[in-house]
């Protein structure tokens, strides 16, 4: 059974996605729909912006959006689900590849989740952290004791967990995980605390958002990051994409519910291959591979 898997945030590169709109009419037409619904030239930045114009959250997010979206459009009747998952943002993508959102109204969520979460980080100075070579209980055990806001926040693999929160609980984690026997406890370049409470502010512009939004069946189930299990009524969907700004990131349990339901083949879509790397790490007897087009 094969598995659709989209990435979230901190795939981008510069160039991104300017493959997909040399080589394909349809990736072309999708992208400058994108560019008018957006209200500016997003394929400027992603073909021939820097990291730092790509690392803004309201750019971030649109971008991996489209080319792993699109990309799943250009792969026309190549993508076969039998099931899809998402890794936070991606999910997102995952919902428009399986057909329960329009590309549209996928991206238009895509956008106002972007600007409610920059907004939710710009009211608190917060980060997050990787955290290496401890186990899941451990790493949320010593954020249990710290003072202020740190919470696990994206089970990626086994041995790799990211913790979420407040600047000063956060340097406070790093070096108590690092006194515990973690190989290494650092820093990342994001934004803001996603996936914990800090990001509780954009939740009602989301949940409005999502409310608004026509939800369909889709062709196959989702894995959702909350529950890490198979969902397919659109109406759990909507409450679970609202539940994911302020809850942990189950990538490591949905990859390995996935498989018990019978999945042999991932295949990434979408920028990068840190959906790949992880899936190594995660389970080696399955087969790991990017889509492409020819």
């Amino acid at each position: 059974m094969k598995a659709y898997i989209f990435p979230g945030q901190g795939a981008q590169f510069p160039g991104m996605g300017r493959d997909l709109y040399e080589k394909d009419p349809m990736a072309q037409s999708l992208f400058e729909q994108a560019n008018k619904i957006l209200g500016f030239s997003i394929t400027d930045i992603m073909f021939e912006g820097t990291s730092e114009a790509l690392q803004q959250t309201r750019v971030t997010q649109p971008a991996i959006f489209l080319h792993s979206v699109i990309l799943a459009k250009v792969l026309g009747d190549d993508f076969q689900p039998s099931m899809v998952a998402g890794h936070s943002l991606g999910e997102f993508s995952a919902l428009v590849a399986n057909g329960v959102l329009r590309f549209e109204d996928g991206l238009r969520l895509v956008s106002s989740r972007a600007v409610a979460m920059q907004e939710a980080c710009e009211r608190q100075v917060s980060t997050m952290a990787a955290v290496l070579g401890l186990e899941d209980a451990q790493v949320e055990s010593v954020c249990e004791r710290i003072e202020g806001v740190v919470v696990a926040a994206n089970y990626n693999c086994p041995g790799q967990l990211v913790i979420s929160g407040e600047m000063a609980a956060i340097d406070q984690a790093c070096e108590a995980l690092t006194a515990a026997g973690a190989r290494r406890a650092l820093k990342l370049p994001v934004g803001g605390a996603f996936h914990s409470p800090l990001m509780e502010p954009a939740r009602s512009a989301l949940a409005q958002a999502i409310d608004q939004t026509s939800f369909q069946q889709g062709c196959c189930p989702v894995y959702q990051n909350v529950v890490a299990s198979s969902v397919t009524d659109p109406t759990v969907i909507k409450e679970h994409l609202i539940a994911q700004l302020t809850a942990p990131v189950r990538w490591t349990q949905s990859v390995q519910q996935m498989i018990a339901d019978g999945a042999t083949e991932f295949i990434e879509v979408g920028p990068g291959k840190v959906l790949q790397g992880l899936m190594r790490k995660i389970d080696r007897s399955v087969s790991a591979s990017a889509a492409t087009i020819q």
